[in-house]
C-alpha cells in the first residue's frame, strides 16, 4: 500500500512529505528545509506485513540521507519494548528510535533524547520536538523516516505477557 505523498505541516520544518510503498519496500522523506531520506527494501527480502517497511533485517535495507548512505540496525521486535528499537549512524552522529509507551517513540541523538514521534504505520507521522532539543534538519529527517518506516510506539512487557498467558488458556 502506497501512501499518498501528503505533506505534514511541522512546527520547526514546515512541509515534510512522507511517501511510504509497503508493497514495493521503499520510503522516501523530503522537504525544503530537510534533506532526503531514502529507505529500501531488498526486493528479494521476505515481507512481514506487520512492518511499515516490510522488514527489520538490517541486511535487507539500505539507507541514505542527502545522497549519503547511513547505517541502519533494526533491533529483532520481539517481546520487550527495547526489542522495537531502531538504529542509524549518519554523517557521524547516531540516532536511537525507541518506543515509551504504547503508541509513541522517542528519538535520541547521541543518547539524548530529541523527540517524540507517533505513526501507526500509515506513513503518517507527528513530531514533538522540545524547545530545547536544538533539532537540526537531517535530525527531522531522519526520525520521521525511522517513525513512517517501523511504526511506533510497543506494549510493556507485562502486557505481553498477560496476552501470551490468556491466549495459551483459551480453548
Amino acid at each position: 500500500m502506497t501512501t499518498p505523498p501528503t505533506p505534514v505541516q511541522d512546527l520547526l520544518f514546515d512541509d515534510i512529505r512522507v511517501v511510504l510503498d509497503g508493497a514495493d519496500g521503499t520510503l522516501t522523506v523530503s522537504g525544503e528545509k530537510i534533506p532526503t531520506v531514502a529507505l529500501v527494501r531488498a526486493a528479494d527480502a521476505g515481507v512481514d506485513d506487520h512492518i511499515p517497511i516490510g522488514t527489520r533485517s538490517d541486511r535487507q535495507l539500505s539507507l541514505t540521507v542527502d545522497g549519503q548512505t547511513a547505517r541502519i540496525t533494526p533491533a529483532p521486535g520481539r517481546l520487550l519494548r527495547r526489542s522495537y528499537r531502531v538504529d542509524v549512524e549518519c554523517a557521524g552522529v547516531r540516532y536511537r528510535l525507541t518506543p515509551n509507551s504504547i503508541d509513541g517513540s522517542k528519538l535520541l541523538k547521541g543518547g539524548r533524547a530529541i523527540a517524540e514521534l507517533s505513526s501507526s504505520g500509515d506513513g503518517h507521522v507527528l513530531a514533538d520536538w522540545p524547545e530545547d532539543s536544538n533539532v537540526l534538519p537531517q535530525d527531522a529527517a531522519v526520525g520521521y523516516a525511522l517513525a513512517a518506516a517501523f511504526g511506533t510506539g510497543a506494549q510493556p512487557f507485562w502486557m505481553t505477557a498477560i496476552e501470551a498467558v490468556s491466549a495459551a488458556l483459551m480453548p
